[in-house]
């Protein structure tokens, strides 16, 4: 039985994001010294032209057309129907055999996948890989047999808030445009759009139709494809987001592989970031890194000697101030790796090294099994295990069995149960399996986390 899907959707923010957006958090790293940057000298430099970056990058940026056939059911009466359905957007040629590289939202659940190039040739194309969580998806475009333009990817993250750049796309399908703006921030965490997201910040104007579209430098390069946006009509109102290069390099390396997946490695931590108070307590100059708060039995921190109580400062040489900023600079790393954490504990700033792993757990949705007795009657559930928590959740940390479905009118459903709920324990006992709920009776007392929220009930 097909398990229904829990994750939340990046599209749902995507290049449509209305209302205040959360407060967000940039991380700029103080481990390294920034290279020097050389300001316009006089009027003429202020003036130059951005036409010799656009004529050697735009010709790797294209127009995507997807089409494909939404079901849906009828209101009235009732009956399910089909409906042609599609989508516009952009993306960028990474490899000159036809490797394209766009966002996952503008190609998710589409049959047919039109690429137009600047020189308006058009090959159709087939998805490698589209990863969700970062919302990259990979293409490969079909009967190449010339090399094509590319983009060059920039991921050694050395761009500084303040550099000009060039935001390439084909905003509501009005054909190739170029834009112009600064980088507003870097490692903008906690926006919204991805939990393990770390994005850069740019005011060049992003409009529907640039998703996917690229992000460019002075040099040319690829720093960033152009994701979502912040605003209230719909349209630009100059803050944009960009999925780094980093990231996009991960996703793209992936698929060269063959994967079908982005395998994401962890660190086994939980933390919430320093508050001024505990920094100032610790002697820090300001509130910076993360208190771990929980870590997983034999994680990859716990056997690095990683304790409850330390504040990370740092991966490698990236800041580390929140989960997400975490979560990104472990996740841009391939499993197996091992990567330099800085601390503090007790005072004393100290380096361990950490081999980052796969989240523990097979990911097997269809082991999902229906309850067809007792009070959860009519009720499709899944035991959680560290993979599958991170992937339906975003919390692998998360325990229990989650509820995945739940039958119209079934004992379950009357009983109040939600899709999404987590079963935690009953009668003060911890819920591990599908089986601990098979003989559930009235009178059980049972405890679910929904929304965040813990909640107490007795089974009627």
């Amino acid at each position: 039985m097909k398990f229904p899907p829990l994750a939340i959707s990046v599209l749902a923010l995507a290049l449509t994001a209305c209302g205040a957006p959360d407060d967000t958090k940039a991380q700029d790293s103080v481990f390294e010294p920034a290279a020097e940057r050389a300001v316009p000298r006089d009027a003429a430099e202020v003036k130059a032209s951005f036409a010799p970056v656009v004529r050697s990058t735009a010709p790797a940026v294209v127009n995507i057309s997807a089409r494909g056939v939404q079901t849906y059911r009828d209101p009235y009466w009732g009956q399910f129907r089909q409906q042609p359905t599609g989508s516009v957007g952009s993306g960028v040629i990474v490899r000159a055999d036809g490797i394209v590289v766009t966002n996952t939202h503008v190609i998710q659940g589409m049959d047919e996948i039109i690429v137009g190039l600047n020189d308006r040739r058009q090959f159709t194309a087939k998805v490698l890989l589209a990863d969700e969580r970062s919302d990259i998806a990979v293409l490969q475009l079909e009967g190449v047999e010339e090399p094509l333009p590319v983009l060059r990817i920039d991921a050694g993250e050395d761009q500084q808030i303040g550099d000009l750049v060039l935001a390439i796309g084909n905003p509501f399908g009005v054909g190739q445009t170029v834009t112009n703006g600064i980088i507003s921030a870097l490692n903008r965490t906690e926006t919204g759009i991805s939990d393990s997201g770390s994005f850069i910040q740019t005011d060049a104007a992003i409009n529907p139709g640039n998703s996917g579209g690229a992000l460019v430098d002075m040099d040319g390069d690829l720093i960033g494809i152009n994701t979502a946006i912040f605003s209230r009509s719909g349209s630009s109102s100059g803050v944009g987001f960009a999925v780094p290069a980093t990231m996009v390099q991960r996703v793209v390396d992936a698929a060269l592989e063959g994967e079908t997946t982005v395998v994401r490695p962890w660190l086994g931590v939980k933390g919430e970031p320093l508050t001024a108070e505990e920094a100032t307590r610790m002697g820090l100059d300001r509130p910076r890194g993360l208190k771990v708060t929980d870590l997983f039995a034999n994680g990859p921190a716990a056997r690095a000697g990683i304790r409850q109580g330390d504040v990370i400062l740092a991966v490698g040489n990236n800041e580390i101030n929140d989960q997400g900023g975490l979560n990104f600079r472990v996740g841009t790393r391939a499993p197996g790796d091992t990567v330099a954490v800085t601390l503090i504990r007790d005072g004393r700033e100290q380096q361990v090294n950490a081999r980052v792993q796969p989240l523990p757990g097979e990911i097997n949705l269809e082991a999902a099994v229906v309850i067809r007795e007792g009070a959860m009657a009519g009720a499709q559930v899944l035991a959680l295990n560290p993979a599958i928590a991170d992937r339906l959740l975003g919390d692998p940390f998360a325990e229990g069995v989650i509820v995945g479905g739940l039958a119209q009118n079934s004992i379950a459903a009357r009983q109040g149960f939600r899709r999404g709920d987590i079963i935690v324990s009953v009668n003060g006992q911890a819920v591990d399996t599908a089986q601990d709920l098979a003989q559930l009776r009235r009178g059980a007392q049972v405890v679910i986390q929904r929304g965040g929220q813990s909640l107490n009930g007795t089974m009627r």
